[in-house]
């Protein structure tokens, strides 16, 4: 009798024990969103979202660097976030003229001040260390923002991180040479155009650059000894993996993913492809250490 009520007992504590593990699994995995506001250097003010888990922990943060005319509303990017949240806090926002912010887009100029402005809200949150993820513009973005590479009016980033990761990007400006590109600038550079990004891209475009900024290929060599990662696609239809070889080739010390099949950005990223990226952020902020005060 009391060897049974014993068993009854183990087995009781072995289902409670599981059930534990199940609801703090469940608690890793779901998603919570929250609005954000931040306001750049320039008085931009941009709209975006802090994505956690029931776990709330305040240790590390991606800060992810959507592309030209997506934004955090759409559904493959709130995918991701929440993808990514499952390893670290995530903090998004949309881009200057890109859905819910203010301004203009300038198509990669004037945005290292949305990212610097994004890092700060992940420090000021308590975030110990930070990683920009930055995808086709944004990766560009993110890369000129590590590198501290200022807007074309002089001002500059301010906010160092622990690592970036750079998905999908150019390594110059003026890419003509893929129908897609030759699209974008049909948006960036045409009345026409522009009106069809704002009314059905909500995407509101500002006037051409008289100095283009640096290029990304320019400024890579100025981001160690920050930890990088460059990832390419060689069924990307904007940019040919000559793009992510020469970002990897400038940038001393960084590794370099050419991953056969993979296609164009935030659009293309599968779960196992995020889980990679962020075990390889997770290593490298922990190399970086902790995000100086």
């Amino acid at each position: 009798c009391c060897g049974h009520q014993q068993e009854i007992h183990e087995r009781l504590h072995s289902s409670s024990r599981a059930l534990r593990e199940r609801r703090r699994r469940l608690r890793k995995r779901i998603a919570r969103m929250k609005s954000i506001q931040v306001r750049t250097a320039d008085g931009v003010r941009l709209v975006g979202m802090h994505v956690t888990t029931e776990r709330d922990e305040r240790d590390l943060a991606i800060v992810l660097a959507h592309g030209f005319t997506v934004t955090t509303a759409r559904p493959h990017v709130q995918r991701v976030a929440a993808r990514f949240a499952r390893s670290a806090g995530v903090v998004m926002v949309d881009f200057r003229g890109h859905g819910r912010s203010e301004g203009r887009s300038t198509a990669g100029d004037f945005e290292v001040l949305d990212v610097d402005a994004t890092v700060r809200w992940a420090r000021e949150a308590g975030y110990r260390r930070i990683a920009t993820v930055g995808f086709s513009m944004g990766g560009a973005v993110v890369l000129r923002h590590a590198a501290l590479s200022p807007a074309t009016t002089g001002l500059a980033p301010v906010e160092p991180v622990n690592a970036v990761v750079s998905v999908s990007a150019p390594s110059r400006w003026f890419i003509r040479d893929t129908v897609p590109m030759r699209r974008v600038h049909w948006l960036l550079e045409t009345p026409t155009g522009r009106w069809v990004a704002e009314k059905a891209l909500r995407t509101r475009v500002g006037g051409g650059w008289s100095v283009p900024p640096e290029w990304p290929v320019a400024v890579a060599g100025r981001i160690a000894p920050t930890p990088a990662l460059i990832v390419q696609g060689d069924r990307d239809p904007y940019f040919g993996v000559e793009h992510g070889r020469a970002l990897a080739a400038a940038a001393p010390g960084a590794d370099y993913w050419e991953l056969a099949g993979f296609g164009h950005a935030e659009g293309a990223l599968t779960p196992a492809l995020v889980d990679r990226i962020s075990g390889w952020v997770a290593a490298a902020a922990r190399r970086a250490g902790t995000m100086p005060a």
